[in-house]
C-alpha cells in the first residue's frame, strides 16, 4: 500500500510540475474545429430561411402548390412547385428500383458466399462507380442509355426521366452494397454456425437469419441512398431536361428541383426579383427533404439496431 500511494504521488506531482501545453491546446482546437462545422450548418440554414422567406411573403401557398411552373413569363410569372417534386420523386424511385434490388443483391454474395479473394477483386471495382463525377453518368444517361432505350420504347423523347433514373440507380448500388454488407458482416458468425448447424442451406441463411438480423442498417442504407437520389443534380440536368409541364409521364422530359437550381443560377434570374428568391424556396425544400431521410434513418437505426 505504501508503495502504491508513493507511485500516485510521484505521479501527481510530475502532471503538475510538467506543463502538458498540448494537451490544453488539442482539444481548444478540436472543438473549435466542431464549432466551425455547427456554426457553418446554422449560417447555411438561417441563409435558406431568411430568402426563403422572401419568396413565400411573395407567393402565397395556392400558387407553390399548384402545377403551373412559369417563373420567366414576362406578363404572369407562376411558381408552382409540384412539378419539380413529381420530377425529383420519379427520378428518386427509378433510381432505387435499380439501386435496392442490385446493391442487396451485391451485398448478400458479397458477405455470404463470395471468397475472401473475389471479395478483394468485386469490391473495389464496385466501389470505382461512386468516385466517377457525375457529370459523365449525365452524358453516359444521355448519350448511350437513352438511344438504346429509344429503341426498345419508341415513345421515349431524348429528354426523359425513365433514362436518368436508371442512370442514378447504377451510380448509387455502391452505397446499398457496402454500407448493406458492413451490416452483414457485423452479424455474429455464431449465428450463422447455429443455423448451418440446424440443417439450413447458405441460401437459407442468408436470407432468412443474417438479412433480418441486419436490417437495421439494410434500411439505413436505402434511407440514404434515397438522400443521395433526391440530392443529385448533374445526371438529371443533363439527361432529364427541363420541361415545367407537369406531367406522370415518364417517358417525358421532366424538371427536378436541383436542375431547377442549376437552370436559374445560369444568369437567367435578376438578383432580387421573386424567381432569384425561388431558388432558396427549392433549396429549403430539399433540405427539409434530406433532413427528414436522415432523420428517419436514424430513427430506424435505432428502432430495428440488434446488440450482439
Amino acid at each position: 500500500m505504501e508503495n502504491q500511494t508513493k507511485v500516485r504521488e510521484m505521479i501527481h506531482d510530475h502532471m503538475v510540475k510538467k506543463n502538458y501545453v498540448m494537451d490544453k491546446i488539442v482539444p481548444s482546437f478540436l472543438f473549435l474545429m466542431s464549432f466551425i462545422s455547427v456554426l457553418t450548418t446554422f449560417g447555411i440554414v438561417l441563409t435558406l430561411v431568411l430568402d426563403a422567406y422572401n419568396f413565400f411573403s411573395r407567393v402565397p401557398l395556392a400558387e407553390v402548390f399548384s402545377t403551373k411552373l412559369a417563373p420567366l413569363n414576362a406578363t404572369a410569372p407562376s411558381f408552382g412547385f409540384i412539378p419539380l417534386i413529381t420530377g425529383t420523386i420519379f427520378t428518386t424511385l427509378i433510381a432505387m428500383s435499380v439501386a435496392v434490388p442490385v446493391g442487396l443483391a451485391a451485398a448478400i454474395y458479397m458477405s455470404q458466399f463470395a471468397t475472401a479473394n473475389v471479395r478483394k477483386t468485386v469490391k473495389p471495382i464496385m466501389e470505382v462507380l461512386a468516385g466517377i463525377p457525375t457529370i459523365v453518368y449525365g452524358f453516359f444517361a444521355y448519350s448511350t442509355v437513352t438511344p438504346l432505350l429509344m429503341k426498345i420504347i419508341p415513345a421515349l423523347e431524348s429528354k426523359n426521366v425513365l433514362s436518368p433514373g436508371i442512370v442514378m440507380g447504377i451510380m448509387i448500388i455502391p452505397m446499398v452494397a457496402s454500407l448493406s454488407e458492413d451490416a452483414m458482416n457485423a452479424v455474429p458468425e455464431i449465428m450463422r454456425e447455429g443455423a448451418l448447424g440446424l440443417g439450413s442451406t447458405r441460401l437459407e441463411v442468408a436470407f432468412k437469419v443474417v438479412t433480418p438480423a441486419a436490417i437495421s442498417g439494410i434500411l439505413s442504407s436505402i434511407v440514404l441512398a434515397i438522400s443521395r437520389a433526391i440530392g443529385e443534380t448533374m445526371i438529371v440536368t443533363i439527361a432529364s431536361g427541363s420541361s415545367k409541364a407537369f406531367t406522370l409521364d415518364i417517358t417525358k422530359s421532366m424538371q427536378t428541383m436541383t436542375g431547377y437550381i442549376v437552370e436559374f443560377t445560369s444568369g437567367d434570374a435578376a438578383s432580387g426579383s421573386t424567381g432569384y428568391y425561388s431558388l432558396y424556396a427549392v433549396g429549403l425544400m430539399l433540405f427539409l427533404f434530406t433532413m427528414l431521410m436522415n432523420h428517419i434513418a436514424h430513427r430506424i437505426s435505432k428502432r430495428y439496431r440488434e446488440a450482439y
